[in-house]
């Protein structure tokens, strides 16, 4: 499977509610769902096609709601930072 599809079938996965196409093109959102709730093979997976930087710019930029607290936390202990409060969404 090439890794275009790998990266589709993943996509549509996690992220079932809407076309794969949709998904990837929202790359952040993308991101911190496979790292909140991806297997070890599709995490590795995504690294692979994505790269590590990609993971840590998703994880700087998590729209608020995606990443439960435990997930949050190791993803920056992973990359060597400390983490911040989980991204919050505004109050009206």
């Amino acid at each position: 499977m090439s890794t275009e599809a790998a990266l589709r079938e993943i996509a549509a996965r996690y992220v079932w509610w809407q076309p794969p196409e949709v998904t990837l093109a929202r790359r952040h959102h993308f991101l911190c769902q496979v790292m909140a709730l991806g297997t070890e093979e599709d995490v590795t997976t995504v690294r692979r096609a994505m790269g590590d930087p990609a993971l840590l710019d998703a994880l700087e930029h998590a729209p608020p709601g995606v990443m439960d607290p435990k997930s949050w936390n190791f993803w920056h202990l992973f990359f060597g930072r400390r983490p911040p409060p989980l991204p919050e969404r505004p109050l009206p």
